[in-house]
């Protein structure tokens, strides 16, 4: 039993011992996305702050695939030291968790939330030479021609799948899903005329509609976005429609307390910057940090939400 006692005190004392001297080398932040989207735009924001404030380099590590699935899993077997983050969409911690029946990780037992990072009303988007310049034309559009306009994603289960079936349930369409493993290629293809629209955040949606590449319609809250005044909503054309996005991050179960606490210190600093709020602003996106009771409470709703929606849609994964 003395033994026992010794041994349990000595780890004791090395994990403290770890954790006031953390960081002492770089931390990987997964992003269970593509490169260029939403999702790797905020983490190099953060982890961009976070690095200066922690004097240790964040390195983003894009691992698409899967719906997001495959850099969650990751994540997952990674070991809970401090040195692995995970950027938590709401497709992987809300969508999947009530719309796909067999998931390799459960967000709750397998992770601890720290905070929400930010969130954003999506953007109606649509390739610049279908003729579509308000969300009234591309539903004209698209009940003139049942099932040939496709609309693109990040992926089975993503908020651009749920939103483009959310849009053919309130207004009376049928319009084609098409899922791709980012908002970036799907953004290119629609660019290049692959796929007609595409329903995701003005991070990725901005820079190419300021620069002629494609038209922005209208944005997805239930109010116009005040970073996005000039936007109509569609639910100005489309009665009940609203949907928007939002990010987070998390660390694997089993991270040292007094890890995941400095951690979330320093994570509630950097979103409270004023050079992180003028970035995500610029990219249409509003910092939100919580506290990790308030960030586990929302996306609890939110999967309540989203499972009200899949049923609307008919959606299931498996």
């Amino acid at each position: 039993m003395r033994h026992i006692l010794i041994a349990a005190v000595a780890v004791l004392l090395a994990t403290t011992a770890a954790a006031q001297n953390y960081p002492t080398r770089p931390i990987r932040f997964i992003v269970p996305t593509a490169p260029g989207g939403s999702p790797d735009i905020l983490a190099r924001i953060v982890g961009n702050k976070l690095g200066e404030q922690l004097k240790t380099q964040i390195v983003v590590d894009t691992r698409p695939g899967g719906s997001g699935i495959i850099g969650v899993e990751i994540a997952k077997g990674a070991a809970a030291d401090g040195y692995t983050l995970l950027l938590v969409t709401s497709t992987t911690f809300a969508s999947l968790p009530v719309l796909k029946k067999k998931l390799p990780y459960d967000p709750d037992r397998d992770f601890v939330a720290l905070s929400r990072v930010a969130w954003v009303a999506n953007v109606v988007t649509v390739n610049k030479d279908i003729g579509v310049s308000n969300t009234a034309e591309l539903v004209k559009l698209a009940k003139s021609k049942p099932g040939s306009l496709n609309y693109g994603s990040a992926g089975n289960g993503s908020p651009a799948h749920l939103a483009g079936a959310m849009f053919n349930v309130l207004a009376g369409v049928q319009t084609t899903h098409i899922p791709y493993k980012g908002a970036a290629p799907a953004m290119s293809d629609m660019i290049g005329g692959q796929i007609q629209f595409l329903i995701t955040s003005p991070l990725v949606a901005m820079p190419h509609g300021r620069a002629g590449r494609i038209k922005v319609l209208a944005s997805t809250g239930a109010q116009r976005d005040p970073l996005l005044p000039e936007l109509p909503t569609v639910a100005e054309t489309v009665p009940g429609y609203e949907i928007v996005q939002w990010w987070g991050i998390a660390a694997p179960k089993g991270t040292p307390a007094a890890i995941t606490r400095q951690l979330h210190r320093e994570l509630m600093t950097a979103l409270n910057a004023a050079d992180v709020k003028a970035q995500m602003n610029k990219n249409g996106a509003t910092p939100s940090p919580e506290q990790p009771a308030e960030f586990m409470a929302f996306m609890k709703s939110e999967r309540a939400r989203i499972a009200n929606v899949g049923k609307q849609a008919g959606i299931t994964l498996d």
